[in-house]
């Protein structure tokens, strides 16, 4: 019995048909099922352990989250606002029908994949992968760890047949284009301002498909459940992050508190400078808590109200500033508790906190977090943005894997362009060239007008760029180190150091 038979759902459609086995056939909805286990049993899923969240456990020298534990537990918050909204039997549980549901596991498997297009070092390595693609190889898409993650869910991985990566549903598939459309197409859409997008050119046959079980959507929304995936990665942001620098003593609350006691002494004064100015100041205290609530009334004129931001000001420096971080971690069981109810009551409190709305705002899903609720996750964020993301030590350390990442594509493409040689490169590299070519040749006969050349050479020069970033994106951070130091020859290390890649 074949799966088009056994469940006759637009959301369950895959790429290419196939049989269930007995034991899916067993489970009430085996479909998104097998989805999550195809993802949690990929390779690009297990990789996550060791790709780097913010900051590197290597570079760290603790045990801080991942990529994978993030993942984890992002799923884990996904998964519970998805089952409020799955069980709601009144009104909000009749818009969510409406709107093309909100299944619980198909919120899990995105949450899961959602970072699987992550490069090694994080945001770091993905910004660097973007100049280089763009600048080197004329790529104009550059590199999106979104994009990247649909296009490894639905043609870079596979799973038991071929063209088709892991064959997800179309539901699974959906859930993941957090912004479905190609880059500088998303027009005030969320995102749009920082040039997010969800696939490359050479995908976007796949995305469509997808979303054709989702007609009640518009285009360049989110469906429901993708919606969920989001809120729950950006709640997970803004606290499992929050939780790793105060356990290693990286957030110093006196300086901390200075930035919320001076914001709100001298408010009026702050209120009154120009944006040039206060971005010339931003070091002095009060001024960066005051360009983060400029950033969001100038993005956000939707949702961003001056008394919410007030708001969410005070219960984070009741709670966390002159709270959790009054005491420092001192690796105690009592520590652990205390820091495990801190993070639980938060969660708890943001996932009561969703709304649904038939018809959101362009800058928002239809599921979204209420406005205090909303702002407080920004204040939340800005604690670790402003205190740890613009350290001067880190910004050092990032600059070094930055060149790495740079040294790593130009060392492979040279290798690529060596006539004498380029036979002997990794074999996982060649295949994805020559996936990446049979992409661009495809869309060169069927959809021309979306490339922006037709010179079949340029293409496939182009296209064996993207072949690189592929492969290099597919690394762990370990992995991009030791190849960097083999293809300088300052290894010792020879046998098995390559194996996998």
């Amino acid at each position: 019995m074949t799966e088009s038979q056994t469940s006759p759902d637009p959301r369950t459609g895959r790429r290419s048909p196939e049989a269930l086995d007995e034991f899916q056939l067993a489970e009430s909805r085996p479909d998104f099922r097998v989805d999550i286990e195809r993802i949690r049993f990929s390779p690009y899923f297990s990789r996550l352990s060791a790709v780097t969240q913010v900051i590197s456990q290597a570079g760290a020298g603790l045990a801080v989250h991942n990529r994978l534990t993030h993942s984890v537990k992002v799923a884990a918050v996904a998964r519970a606002i998805a089952m409020h909204l799955h069980r709601d039997t009144g009104e909000v549980g009749r818009l969510v029908e409406e709107l093309g549901g909100c299944d619980p596991v198909v919120v899990q498997a995105a949450a899961s994949a959602h970072d699987v297009g992550h490069p090694p070092f994080g945001h770091l390595g993905e910004r660097a992968l973007d100049r280089i693609a763009r600048d080197r190889f004329r790529l104009r898409e550059g590199f999106e760890g979104n994009a990247q993650t649909f296009r490894i869910l639905t043609r870079l991985d596979e799973h038991d047949t071929a063209g088709v990566g892991l064959n997800l549903t179309r539901a699974v598939r959906a859930a993941v284009l957090k912004y479905p459309w190609l880059r500088g197409e998303g027009g005030d859409r969320r995102g749009a301002a920082s040039d997010k997008f969800s696939m490359y050119v050479v995908d976007v046959d796949d995305a469509r498909d997808a979303l054709t079980a989702y007609p009640r959507i518009e285009q360049g929304q989110q469906t429901l459940e993708c919606s969920v995936m989001d809120i729950a990665d950006d709640i997970a942001y803004s606290l499992h992050d929050l939780d790793d620098f105060y356990r290693a003593g990286l957030l110093n609350q006196a300086t901390i508190a200075g930035e919320f006691r001076e914001w709100r002494r001298d408010l009026a004064e702050l209120r009154a400078l120009d944006a040039s100015t206060l971005k010339e100041t931003s070091r002095s205290p009060g001024h960066s808590l005051e360009l983060l609530w400029r950033r969001l009334s100038e993005r956000d004129p939707w949702i961003a109200d001056a008394d919410a931001f007030d708001d969410a000001v005070t219960r984070v420096t009741e709670e966390v500033v002159e709270g959790l971080l009054t005491v420092p971690f001192d690796g105690s069981l009592a520590a652990d508790r205390s820091l495990a109810r801190f993070t639980t009551e938060w969660i708890r409190h943001l996932q009561s906190s969703v709304e649904v709305h038939r018809d959101p705002d362009n800058r928002s899903g239809h599921v979204s977090l209420n406005r205090r609720a909303w702002h407080e996750v920004a204040v939340l964020k800005f604690l670790h943005e402003r205190f740890i993301l613009d350290r001067p030590d880190l910004a050092v350390y990032q600059r070094g894997q930055a060149s790495l990442i740079e040294r790593l594509v130009n060392g492979f493409a040279d290798w690529l362009d060596d006539d004498h040689d380029a036979r002997r490169a990794p074999r996982r590299l060649l295949d994805l060239v020559d996936m990446a070519t049979e992409d661009y040749m495809r869309i060169l006969h069927e959809e021309p007008q979306l490339l922006p050349t037709v010179d079949e050479v340029e293409l496939r020069r182009r296209a064996a760029g993207r072949g690189i970033i592929d492969y290099v994106a597919a690394l762990t951070d370990a992995q991009a180190t030791h190849l960097d130091a083999m293809l300088a020859g300052q290894t010792e290390r020879l046998w098995g150091a390559g194996q996998g890649l």
